[in-house]
This record gives structure tokens, C-alpha cells and sequence, in this order.
């Protein structure tokens, strides 16, 4: 059974994106080798990206063009080459290659995704589908880079749990430029 990880950039006060969403606050840092080390390393894996529309639409937007490839080329490699499930239903047509678009309920979706063989799935962005399947117990493991940074309003993306999720620590990594990175799964 495939494995659903959730990975994520926060600020300290817990948003995954700023006002109007802005992401440019988790790009902050980049200049650290060790950071990009382990960033390079996380985008040469295998696996699924799993994506809402509006993560697709920002990413596809970047990765695609030759300045992602010059900036973060291992990082674009990665992005193009890996299989994309997104969700939409607006999206008739998918620009990105190696992209199939789901239309369906998230839950029942993702839950017919993980009982086939196939390699894992990372949930990118995705706020409202993050909380979904967390609410449906589908999430295999959250990680997390806590950047550092308090941006003061923004959205979480775990608006809406109707209980409280807890999380096991399982690992963690500070970088000199104050990126902590946080995995977790869920308490059984």
C-alpha cells in the first residue's frame, strides 16, 4: 500500500501560506548548502505528487520554465518527471506533464489510490485536502520545515479538524539558516 506524506512549509505562528497566499517567506534561506542538500535529495526521489488546483496551478506555473531549471535543477528534474494527481474541477486539461486529474471526493479517491500498488504519494500546499484526509485518517506521515518566520495571518492547513489530530515526533533537523524540519505520524 502506497504511503501518503504531507509535506509542507510553516511560519512559527502556523500558516502554510502568508496573506493573499504568498510563498516567497519559505524560499528564504535557499542560500544554506546543507538546506539545499537535503532539498535537492527530497526531489530525486520516486513517487506521486498529489496536488489541489491552486498548488497546481502556482507550481506549474514555476517549475516548467527555464529559470526554475537554473535556480533549482534538481528540484525542477524532479517536478517534471514525477507523476501529478491533481485535484480540480474546474481543470479540463492538464498543461504539466505526467499529469492526471482527479474529479472526484479527495477521500474516496485518495483511499482507492492507496489499496493499489504503486509508488508513495506527497500531498504539496493543498490546505483544504490536507485537512480532508487527515479528518479521514488517510494521512501516512506529516513533515514539516518550520520556517523562521511570523507572518501574522495566512492559511493553515488544518482549518476545520473536527477533533484534535496527535502526532508522534519520529525525526528532526535544524539548519544554520533556521529551517527545522519536523516529521510526524499519526498516534494510533
Amino acid at each position: 500500500m502506497p504511503k501518503l506524506i504531507v509535506f509542507n512549509h510553516v511560519s512559527l505562528d502556523g500558516y502554510f501560506t502568508g496573506p493573499n497566499g504568498d510563498l516567497a517567506w519559505a524560499y528564504r534561506g535557499t542560500d544554506d548548502p546543507e538546506y539545499g542538500a537535503f532539498v535537492a535529495q527530497n526531489a530525486s526521489g520516486g513517487g506521486r505528487l498529489l496536488l489541489g488546483r491552486i498548488t497546481y496551478d502556482m507550481m506549474v506555473r514555476y517549475w516548467t520554465t527555464p529559470e526554475a531549471s537554473r535556480h533549482s535543477p534538481a528540484v525542477a528534474e524532479g517536478m517534471n518527471r514525477m507523476t501529478k494527481l491533481v485535484f480540480s474541477r474546474t481543470l479540463e486539461n492538464a498543461s504539466w506533464s505526467n499529469t492526471k486529474l482527479l474529479n472526484g471526493d479527495p477521500a474516496t479517491e485518495v483511499r482507492r489510490i492507496k489499496s493499489e500498488p504503486g509508488p508513495g504519494i506527497a500531498l504539496l500546499g493543498s490546505g483544504q485536502i490536507v485537512a480532508q484526509l487527515a479528518t479521514a485518517g488517510l494521512i501516512d506521515e506529516y513533515q514539516f520545515v518550520v520556517d523562521p518566520v511570523v507572518l501574522g495571518g495566512g492559511r493553515t492547513m488544518f482549518a476545520g479538524l473536527p477533533t484534535p489530530l496527535n502526532l508522534d515526533l519520529t525525526q528532526s533537523r535544524t539548519f544554520a539558516n533556521g529551517k527545522v524540519y519536523l516529521c510526524y505520524r499519526p498516534v494510533q
